[in-house]
């Protein structure tokens, strides 16, 4: 027997209204700013400074990229290595910090509390406070003006380790891991089998985090590069900028538009399954 489902239109309070609207206005906000730049990529340099200023896309996109590499002919190179640095950062993050967070959470070893109480201490040391001991171990290992010294000393961070234990002691029963013991699963099986398909949602957080962190990073290819070629995206913007006057604003633009596509890409990819799984496990009884 078929029943006919009726669906009722909730109405809204007025205090749910106001909440959806002050969402809504600082999500617009939010994005107005990334959608100015992509606007201004396709503008020159005089619409740009222009009263009103455009506020749809124009016709100079290629003119700007022609100037942007006139000024920085490695642009495409540079680009290449941001995508390889922040690519390889976030696998190794996600491998090794769920590696780590799996056994502070589930196995039993001595001092364990120890070294973990000593890996959230990491956390509270300012940053600076690591860069001249990393330089100087970049330089004896060799690594200087190659990508790996971008890679190597971001392939693992406490915040991740942290964040990957919190979730598996929170997501993963033991009760489980129990009676995948006692089916004779060895301890990489359970973590292959069970524990990585229950944390998604905390590797998807991990890698974003992980590759913008390193996308964005200026500080270590300051210290580590000293050719031009070997800069990572935003660190050759900045050669852009001409000293002696105004830079030119449409290839800056054209070249901001250009780096901020593969995270916006990235995070374009992951945020459905990422926000799909977050919502699933807070509305879970």
């Amino acid at each position: 027997m078929m029943h006919k489902k009726t669906h009722k239109k909730r109405k809204l309070s007025l205090s749910q209204r106001v909440a959806y609207s002050i969402v809504i206005g600082g999500a617009l906000l939010m994005v107005l700013p990334l959608y100015m730049m992509f606007v201004f990529a396709t503008h020159t340099d005089l619409e740009i400074l222009s009263m009103p200023a455009p506020l749809w896309f124009g016709n100079a996109f290629m003119d700007n990229l022609n100037n942007l590499l006139n000024r920085l002919p490695f642009f495409w190179t540079n680009l290449s290595i941001s995508l390889r640095a922040a690519g390889s950062t976030a696998l190794l993050q996600l491998l090794f910090c769920s590696l780590a967070g799996y056994a502070f959470a589930v196995m039993e070893f001595k001092f364990k509390d120890a070294l973990f109480a000593l890996l959230l201490s990491t956390m509270l040391l300012p940053g600076f406070l690591n860069m001249i001991p990393n330089v100087l171990l970049i330089d004896w290992l060799g690594w200087m003006d190659r990508s790996i010294a971008l890679i190597g000393p971001a392939s693992v961070s406490a915040f991740g380790i942290f964040l990957m234990r919190q979730y598996i002691t929170k997501a993963v029963p033991r009760e489980l891991l129990e009676a995948a013991r006692l089916d004779g699963c060895s301890s990489i099986g359970i973590y292959g089998r069970i524990v990585l398909p229950l944390v998604a949602p905390a590797l998807a957080a991990l890698g974003l985090i992980a590759f913008i962190s390193s996308w964005n990073n200026v500080m270590a290819p300051l210290m580590t590069m000293h050719e031009m070629k070997n800069y990572t995206a935003p660190l050759a913007l900045r050669s852009i900028v001409d000293r002696r006057g105004l830079p030119p604003l449409g290839a800056l633009f054209a070249a901001a538009a250009l780096s901020a596509t593969p995270a916006l890409l990235l995070f374009a990819l992951c945020a459905r399954k990422l926000f799909q799984n977050l919502s699933m496990d807070s509305t879970a009884p």
